[in-house]
């Protein structure tokens, strides 16, 4: 009889509810869409738990006064606004877990980006704020994908980390490499030294700077041909 008399109590609510849980769940599977058509690890079904969890979570505060029947009105204290700042600090250890550190590369931030504007958006949608979740997600949409379109053509500076080996006894020295670099139109700074296999070689440990990524690829193919380098890596560095 319980469980009956509850049901006719929430039944007027249930539509309602229904309506903010799937509008939570497409808006956070277009944006994991996004993410999971250009490989990222958190994509479609993580954006799409992050938003409908959210806005689940703030439910329980809009209903707040639903779920306490037999509190007196006057004593309950409804502020949506500490939920969803507990929300926003749980998405914080997620974001963290999609950032990734390759050597001097860091990647993952735009992702965990995506996942803190999802979670914000579930927040609206769970509190019934439809307009701000849909403007939203339509911004969040033109930063991820034609924002990607506009800084393909903007002037940048593009890094890399170039490692180079040399034979002590048929060395190239520092002179040499910087102008080799300089030939592909990179900035070069200061390198660091190192000595392995008790002193048979020397490394050389420098961070490159350039207007345009084929530079890479055409130091490399110099670098390949140079007798004096015994071995090399030029890694870029960025998403």
């Amino acid at each position: 009889m319980d469980v009956l008399t509850t049901y006719f109590e929430w039944k007027p609510y249930y539509n309602e509810i229904l309506v903010h849980l799937l509008v939570a769940t497409l808006v956070g599977g277009l944006i994991g869409l996004e993410r999971t058509m250009h490989g990222r690890p958190a994509g479609f079904r993580t954006h799409t738990l992050v938003c409908l969890s959210s806005s689940l979570l703030m439910l329980l505060t809009v209903y707040q006064v639903q779920l306490l029947p037999q509190i007196p009105i006057e004593t309950i204290r409804i502020d949506p606004t500490r939920m969803g700042q507990g929300i926003m600090t749980g998405i914080g250890f997620l974001g963290a877990g999609v950032i990734m550190k390759e050597g001097i590369t860091v990647r993952g931030l735009t992702t965990a980006a995506s996942i803190w504007i999802t979670a914000a958006i579930g927040i609206l949608i769970g509190v019934g704020f439809y307009f701000a979740a849909f403007a939203s997600t339509i911004l969040a949409l033109g930063a991820l994908s034609v924002f990607r379109a506009i800084e393909s053509v903007i002037p940048s500076t593009y890094y890399g980390r170039l490692n180079v080996r040399s034979l002590k006894k048929d060395l190239i020295n520092e002179i040499q490499l910087c102008e080799l670099v300089k030939a592909r139109n990179f900035g070069y700074s200061t390198a660091s030294y190192k000595m392995l296999d008790d002193g048979k070689y020397l490394e050389y440990r420098v961070t490159l700077r350039t207007r345009d990524k084929k530079n890479f690829g055409l130091l490399a193919g110099d670098l390949a041909t140079t007798n004096q380098i015994t071995e090399f890596s030029l890694s870029p560095i960025g998403n």
